[in-house]
């Protein structure tokens, strides 16, 4: 057999080495692999590949199996302060209490201008042994406000002035049931109300606020939770004015203190209670003629004392709205120019102003700014 020549054995191997490329498989060509899909909750495993742009997000529908009833507003009426009356002047009438997170500030922070749909006049609830149906009286009618309100129902199952649970709503708002927007917050570490129920917890010698989270657990979300009927809300399918919650009994109990919010400000529960995130400095006053007048970071917002549900209260329970009744009258001003009070008169105008009212000396009684 002859030996082959030297071209032809380079030849040869070139040709091996190029058959040999050509059938080995392209790293270019395996295409890219995402991880499986999880089947178990709501929440989906994260895929490798990166988001295009019709990628859509969509959640779970949510099946209701009971819905609130048409019901019309009924209940106890208690009464918050209308500061329509001096809106124009851009202060509130009073009826706020920085010391008792007790806010009448329905205006914006930039020019004191009066929301009328900020401002609460009346509140009521009642049951019909599933739900509980709170309603919200507002001065304006139109809860949808450009200003975009949020809306909300706070409760006090222990009756210690510390909020155990807070029904939110944000907008927009129908006429029908719904629980769009709806989200239902609580609090297992009990310091919405700081150190202390009530008295402002931020430090006015460094302005730091009280170092807690508020309401911090989400407990239902549009539907989302262990129970997707839990609470719904809407506007009062007769009269714009009226905001509704409906949410079950079981959520609070037959015995609680409660109370509403109408908030386009900070918006923010995790900050619950407000006092305690800034001194009274900070926040400013709606009152004309107090000394931090007019509000600052604290604004668009209107809250409101407490009533008892299910039981007889004491009177003493923090935050405890002093009675169901209409306020009084304002009382008028002095028809005397230049009256001098009575000798036996202990308040002053400086008392009355820090209580924002005017003083009367013919009657030494403090009253209401027309």
């Amino acid at each position: 057999m002859s030996k082959a020549s030297p071209r032809f054995i380079y030849l040869l191997c070139i040709f091996i080495v190029v058959v040999f490329a050509c059938n080995l498989p392209s790293a270019t060509a395996i295409p890219p692999t995402s991880q499986p899909q999880s089947n178990s909750g709501n929440v989906s495993a994260v895929s490798t590949q990166p988001p295009s742009a019709t990628d859509t997000v969509t959640a779970p529908p949510v099946l209701h199996q009971l819905m609130p009833s048409d019901t019309s507003p009924s209940g106890p009426l208690n009464y918050d302060v209308d500061s329509s009356g001096t809106g124009a002047q851009h202060h509130a009438t009073g009826g706020e209490s920085y010391d008792f997170n007790l806010f009448e500030r329905p205006f914006t922070q930039s020019d004191m201008t009066y929301v009328p749909n900020l401002d609460i006049t009346t509140f009521q609830l009642s049951t019909d042994g599933t739900w509980y149906y709170v309603f919200i009286n507002l001065v304006g009618n139109n809860p949808d406000d450009p200003i975009n309100i949020d809306y909300g129902v706070e409760l006090n199952k222990s009756k210690d002035g510390f909020g155990d649970i807070l029904a939110w709503a944000q907008p927009p708002y129908t006429t029908t049931w719904t629980t769009n927007g709806v989200k239902v917050y609580t609090d297992p570490n009990h310091d919405t109300g700081g150190a202390s129920p009530e008295r402002s917890d931020a430090n006015t010698t460094t302005g730091a606020p009280y170092p807690g989270d508020g309401y911090e657990t989400v407990i239902f979300n549009q539907g989302q939770g262990d129970d997707p009927d839990l609470a719904w809300t809407r506007i009062d399918p007769n009269d714009s004015s009226i905001v509704e919650f409906a949410f079950k009994t079981s959520l609070v109990g037959s015995s609680f203190l409660w109370g509403v919010w109408a908030d386009a400000g900070l918006k923010d529960p995790s900050k619950f209670n407000y006092n305690d995130r800034f001194t009274f400095a900070q926040a400013g006053s709606p009152i004309a003629g107090n000394a931090n007048y007019p509000i600052k970071a604290i604004y668009a917002v209107d809250n409101t004392c407490w009533a008892a549900y299910g039981f007889k209260p004491t009177g003493n329970e923090p935050h405890i709205c002093p009675s169901n009744a209409p306020p009084p009258a304002p009382h008028k001003p002095p028809k005397t120019p230049g009256a001098t009070p009575p000798p036996a008169c202990q308040l002053s105008i400086a008392i009355c102003n820090a209580k924002g009212m005017e003083f009367n000396p013919d009657t030494c009684t403090c009253y209401v700014i027309p």
